[in-house]
C-alpha cells in the first residue's frame, strides 16, 4: 500500500505503541495527546502535535484511543466525510455507562447476570443485607476506568462487600457517583472482540483472557491489565451468541473500530460481563503480533469501509505488561522518586516482541516518563501456549529497569479454562 497520513488522537497517551508501528511501516504519523502531564509519552518515537484540530484536514485516516466522549468527537468528523477510526456517543455508553450496556445485552436477547444500579452507598449496603450473596463492585462512568475499584466478593452472605461499600462511602463518595451490583457468577472468564468496518465485522475473531489482578495467581488488587493470552480464530459460539447480534445497531450507528465483549462462560450459559469498545491496551499492541496484514494498511482499510479479511498467524500470542512503582496506584511522589526518568536497558540489542507504554526516546535511550508507571508489554508468540510462555518469559530476562515488576504465570490459566470451554463447545462454530 502507498504511504498514507495517520492522525492519532488519545486522551492519555495510550494508543503510542500503535502509532509507532504505523510510523515504522513507513507512513506519515501525527500524535496528540490530551493530558499535559503525559504528553512527553513516546516523544522520539512518533511525531506530535499540539493542536490535532489543524491536522484533520492532512490526515487520511483519523484513529481515537478511548471512549469517554471521544466517540462524539468521531462520530462528528465520520459525518463530515472523514475516515474515521473510533466510537459514537452510543457505544461509549456501552462502556461508560454499565447498566445501558447490560440492557443494550438484553435487547438483543443476550442473557445477562442480574444486577441493580445504585448512586447511594447505602441503599446498596441495606440491597446487600436484604439479598445476601456474592456480588461484584462496579463503579460506573470515569471512575470506572480505575480498576482498584472494582471488587469481586468472595463470601456467599455479602459480609465482604457491605465492608468495602462501607469503605468506598467514607473514602470515595465524591469520586463515585453510580455504581453497579452484579451477582458474581462462577465460571471461566474469556473475551470476544472482532473489528468493525462500520456495516459489519471482520474475521477472525480474537478470543483472549485477561489476567487482571496484580499478583500471581490472581491475587492482589485488580489493575487495568498485568497480561493478557488470545489467539485469532473464526467465529465461535461465544461471538455468534453475543456481539454478533448486535451487528445490525453497531451498522446503524457506523462504528469503525474494535469491540470487545468480557464473559463469564459455564455449563449453563454464555454471560456478558461488560464491553470494551475501542482498542484494549495492552490487547492491541499483543494483537500486532498476530497479525500479518500490517496494521497501517488494515486500519485504512478498516477506516474506508472496505470489505477486508484480515490475515493472522496460526497459534498463541502472550502479551505481560512489565511495571513499576506506584503502578496500579496514583502517587505522583513515589513515582518521582522511584520511577520516572528510569532507564530501560536491553541486555541484548534484541527488541522483538517488545512494545512500549510510558516510554520516551533520549539519544536513543528508552526512559520512563508519564505518571502511572506502565512501561512495556512484552509479547511472545508460538503453535502452544507453553511455547507462547517460553518465548515471553525468555524476551523479559533481556530487559533491566530498576523496580520493575510483571506476573510470570500469563497464560497458566489456559491449561484448565481451554478444557472446559471445549467440554461446553463454547469454542466451536454454531
Amino acid at each position: 500500500m502507498d504511504k498514507k497520513k495517520f492522525l492519532f488522537i488519545s486522551l492519555e497517551g495510550l494508543i503510542s505503541d500503535v502509532a509507532w508501528q504505523v510510523a515504522k511501516e513507513g507512513h506519515d504519523v501525527q500524535y496528540f495527546i490530551g493530558n499535559k502531564e503525559e504528553r512527553e509519552i513516546a516523544d522520539g518515537f512518533v511525531p506530535k502535535t499540539d493542536n490535532w484540530e489543524a491536522e484533520v484536514d492532512w490526515a487520511d485516516v483519523i484513529v481515537f484511543d478511548d471512549v469517554l466522549g471521544q466517540g462524539e468527537l468521531a462520530h462528528r468528523l465520520r459525518k463530515e466525510g472523514r475516515k474515521v477510526i473510533g466510537g459514537t456517543p452510543y457505544t461509549d455508553r456501552l462502556e461508560d455507562d454499565r447498566a445501558f450496556g447490560q440492557e443494550e445485552l438484553r435487547k438483543a436477547g443476550i442473557p445477562i447476570i442480574p444486577y441493580r444500579e445504585f448512586s447511594d452507598f447505602d441503599e446498596a449496603i441495606s440491597f446487600v443485607n436484604e439479598n445476601p450473596a456474592k456480588y461484584a463492585i462496579k463503579p460506573s462512568g470515569e471512575v470506572g476506568n480505575i480498576k482498584r475499584l472494582l471488587f469481586v466478593g468472595e463470601e456467599d452472605d455479602g459480609k465482604d462487600v457491605i465492608q468495602v461499600l462501607e469503605a468506598y462511602k467514607r473514602v470515595y463518595a465524591d469520586r463515585v457517583k453510580a455504581f453497579q451490583l452484579q451477582r458474581r457468577a462462577i465460571g471461566v472468564e474469556v473475551a470476544v472482540g472482532a473489528f468493525f468496518n462500520g456495516k459489519e465485522f471482520i474475521t477472525p475473531i480474537n478470543v483472549n483472557f485477561e489476567h487482571k489482578k496484580l499478583f500471581p495467581g490472581n491475587l492482589g488488587c485488580s489493575t487495568g491489565e498485568m497480561g493478557t493470552a488470545m489467539y485469532w480464530s473464526d467465529p465461535n459460539r461465544i461471538f455468534n451468541s453475543t456481539l454478533k447480534k448486535l451487528e445490525p445497531k453497531f451498522a446503524e450507528e457506523g462504528y469503525v473500530g474494535y469491540m470487545d465483549l468480557n464473559c463469564i462462560v459455564n455449563n449453563n450459559g454464555i454471560y456478558p460481563l461488560e464491553f470494551t469498545s475501542r482498542f484494549g491496551y495492552p490487547t492491541i499492541s499483543i494483537q500486532q503480533e498476530g497479525m500479518i496484514t500490517p496494521i497501517g494498511e488494515f486500519f485504512y482499510l478498516l477506516a474506508n469501509g472496505a470489505d477486508c479479511k484480515l490475515k493472522t498467524r496460526k497459534g498463541f500470542q502472550i502479551g505481560v505488561r512489565i511495571v513499576v512503582p506506584p503502578f496500579p496506584f496514583d502517587d505522583s511522589n513515589t513515582f518521582e522518586t522511584n520511577s520516572k526518568g528510569a532507564l530501560i536497558i536491553f541486555q541484548k540489542p534484541n527488541r522483538e516482541g517488545v512494545h512500549i507504554e510510558d516510554v520516551r526516546l533520549v539519544n536513543e535511550q528508552w526512559v520512563i516518563t508519564g505518571t502511572s508507571g506502565v512501561a512495556l508489554i512484552v509479547v511472545g508468540t508460538g503453535q502452544t501456549m507453553k511455547q507462547a510462555q517460553t518465548q515471553v518469559y525468555s524476551r523479559i530476562k533481556n530487559i533491566l529497569i530498576p523496580n520493575m515488576y510483571y506476573r510470570n504465570d500469563i497464560g497458566d490459566r489456559w491449561f484448565e479454562d481451554s478444557d472446559k470451554l471445549h467440554n461446553w463447545g463454547y469454542l466451536r462454530e454454531m
